[in-house]
Formats: C-alpha cells, structure tokens, sequence
C-alpha cells in the first residue's frame, strides 16, 4: 500500500514539474485568494472561539459566542427581520423575473436588446444612489408615493414609522434592482430550450398552458433553481440597503436591523470581533440550510 502511494506521488510530482509553467501563470490567482479569500474565512472561524477588540491579547472563551447567539434577542430579532425582507422581495422577484423573462423572450416583442439593457441598468447601479431615490419615494412627510396616495384621496401611510413600512421599502430597493438580473438569467434559460419542442406540442394540439407546464417549466427548473438559490443568499446578505434606509440601528424598533447589519455593529462598531465572527459563522449555517430547503422544494424530474 504504501509502495503504491509512493508511485502515485511520484506520478504527480513528475506532472507538476511537467506543467510547471502552466501551474506557474495560474498561480497568481490561487496565491491572491489565498490571501484574500482563504485565510480570512479561516482566520474569522478560529476568531469565533476568543474575545478580541481588534487591539491587545486574544481571550479564548470556547463556544460561549455560540451559547449566547441563541440568547440574544436582538440576534435572534435581526434574523426574524431578514426572513420577512427576504419574502417580501425574493418570492415576487422571482416570480415578476420569469414573467419579464417570458415576455422579453417571446417573438412579438421588438428591440429585445434595448430591454435587456434596461432591466439589467439597476444592478449596476451604486447602491447608495438607489437607497437616496427610495427614502425620497418612501419618505413620512415629503415622500413620493404619499404625494400620490394623498392625490388619490387617501391619508398618507408613515412607511418609515411603521416596522412593516420600513421592511416593505426595503424590499422593493431589492426587487427593483435584482429582477432584472435574474430575468436576464432566466432568458438564457429559455433560449437553450429546443424550438422543435415547442413545435411538436403545438402539432400535437397542446395549450399555450399545456406547453409551459410541461415543457417550458421543466426545462427550465434548473434555472430557476439557480436563481432561487442565489437569491436566497442574497437575501440573507442584505446590508447596504438595510444601512441606508434604516441607519445602522435599524431604525424605528430596529425592524431594518437585518443579520449582516448586526454584525457591523457588533464587529466594527462595538469591536467584538469574535462575536462578529460567531455571527458570520451562524450566518453560514442559516443560508445553508435555506439553500438545501430550496433545493429540495424547487427540484423537479424532467420527464
């Protein structure tokens, strides 16, 4: 067994020198992440386990930042936060992405590319300018939208004095600028779909709803999987958005304070890094388990 892996070691190391400067142009990219990916992956677990404020001698404590986690009631707050941003905005993002998706990938439509750009103009737009845009929209006194519901005859709604209102806002800055993403996504979803397809349903006397649960959804599930998928991680991350609409405190009841929002407070605001750290870790663990719960709910056998 053990002549065996010498001569696997062997072989490898004669591949290595082999390709040696194959390995030697890629490196710089491995060598990078290593520094700026790995290290501070593994460095924020090992910085779970101790009490540092960013300066002087690292305590350990063991798992005590984890028994607490599960005490804390502003963490277990800002998580309960985040899942009703994420249903307020991922659910209809998703949906309101396949139906633009649909339409802009259908053969009526003219100036396909034009659109495309459009849709997609909000995700590479800076943040902060977008948060400014919808406080003025969502604002209590001098808001947009009151102008118009007060236009229409209605009492203005205080979106910012509500925790509802507050969450809801922040929501819509996160559909208006990831649908188009994930519509533009789901479009080349659809163009791998085989035309001939369609065409034989059609020969075979299928609905336009026969075609599309049968043939398009499927298809194109994996997709939408994708989609879903990454959305939730996204969802889970929230942070600019959260900060700008709501201040770091999360503003009124702390109903923006979002799980990433907590953690700048927590690691760079009040310097627990180790807190912060046992924070991002749960993090993980929380946008794993909903990534998995997805999986499983969306994935469905092509026939």
């Amino acid at each position: 067994m053990k002549t065996k892996t010498n001569k696997v070691k062997r072989h490898l190391g004669r591949e290595i020198y082999k390709n040696r400067m194959i390995y030697l142009l890629i490196s710089p990219f491995f060598i990078i992440y290593g520094f700026f990916g790995l290290f501070p992956i593994l460095y924020s677990f090992f910085l779970s386990f101790h009490k540092w404020n960013g300066t002087g001698e690292m305590k350990y404590v063991g798992i005590a930042y984890y028994q607490y986690l599960l005490k804390d009631s502003t963490f277990l707050l800002s998580i309960k936060n985040t899942l009703i941003i994420w249903c307020l905005s991922t659910i209809p993002m998703v949906i309101l992405a396949i139906i633009i998706a649909f339409i802009l990938n259908s053969n009526f439509l003219k100036g396909k590319t034009l659109f495309q750009t459009i849709y997609y103009l909000p995700n590479i737009t800076s943040t902060v300018a977008i948060a400014i845009v919808f406080a003025n929209i969502f604002g209590n006194k001098y808001g947009i939208l009151n102008f118009v519901i007060s236009r229409l005859g209605f009492d203005p709604i205080q979106w910012m004095s509500v925790n509802l209102g507050v969450q809801f806002a922040i929501a819509m800055i996160v559909i208006w600028r990831w649908t188009g993403y994930n519509a533009i996504i789901l479009i080349a979803g659809l163009q791998k779909i085989p035309t001939t397809l369609y065409e034989a349903a059609s020969l075979d006397g299928a609905s336009t709803f026969q075609i599309f649960k049968h043939i398009t959804l499927p298809l194109l599930n994996p997709v939408i999987q994708f989609v879903i998928i990454t959305s939730t991680i996204g969802g889970w991350q929230l942070f600019a958005e959260a900060q700008m609409m709501a201040g770091d405190a999360g503003g009124i009841g702390k109903s923006g304070l979002t799980v990433v929002l907590y953690l700048y407070n927590q690691a760079f605001k009040n310097r627990q890094f180790g807190y912060g750290s046992a924070i991002s870790w749960a993090l993980v663990i929380i946008i794993g388990a909903f990534s998995i719960l997805n999986w499983v709910l969306t994935r469905r056998e092509v026939d």
